[in-house]
């Protein structure tokens, strides 16, 4: 599990095509400080496996239905990438609770830039819209962000310079495609739900 606070923008070293998949080397110092083979690391958002460890690099595979469903597909030699390692049991958890398991991507719609933050729109599939509300959460690229409006087909999130420095969404422009899950809660409340319903 995640918490969707970024620890680093790490950077992607090497892409290799295998077909039906993908093998991606990533260089990150912080998160990989004591990496083991088989550890998660989520990046933008996606909870990868480290197949491999040396150095501050990484390398991970992504299976092709991964590839589909979200943007790391697009991703090449040099892009940045979010990373976050999973919660300790008994840390803080300072985003909200994040699987990295992608529902969806979108696209950065709009930037609206003021004094000190910035208001970014971004295009929200027609299948997840019921799941996202005004001031609740929502992961864009890996980031553990409020939503200030929801809206059928999109919604706006405010980033504060932090957010902006030290993340993707910091260089993101109009048209760029962004992994997005929404709060496992509410999917979970809305099957709970749909039980009930069956049974009355």
């Amino acid at each position: 599990m995640f918490t969707g606070i970024v620890e680093e923008l790490g950077e992607v070293t090497a892409v290799e095509n295998l077909g039906d998949s993908s093998r991606f080397r990533l260089r990150g110092p912080v998160v990989t400080e004591g990496a083991q083979h088989g550890d998660s690391i989520a990046v933008n958002g996606v909870c990868l496996t480290v197949v491999e460890h040396e150095g501050d690099e990484f390398t991970a595979d992504v299976m092709a239905e991964t590839l589909k469903r979200s943007s790391l597909g697009a991703l090449t030699v040099g892009s940045r990438v979010n990373l976050e390692r999973p919660t300790a049991v008994g840390a803080r958890l300072g985003g909200h609770i994040v699987q990295g398991h992608v529902d969806g991507t979108g696209t950065v719609l709009e930037r609206r830039p003021s004094d000190n933050w910035e208001l970014v729109t971004v295009s929200l599939p027609a299948e997840l819209s019921r799941y996202v509300v005004d001031k609740g959460s929502i992961t864009v690229d890996g980031i553990s962000l409020t939503v200030v409006e929801a809206g059928p087909d999109r919604f706006t999130v405010s980033l504060i310079p932090t957010t902006l420095a030290l993340t993707t969404l910091g260089i993101k422009q109009p048209g760029d495609p962004v992994n997005l899950e929404v709060d496992v809660i509410a999917k979970y409340v809305e099957r709970l739900l749909a039980g009930q319903g069956a049974t009355r």
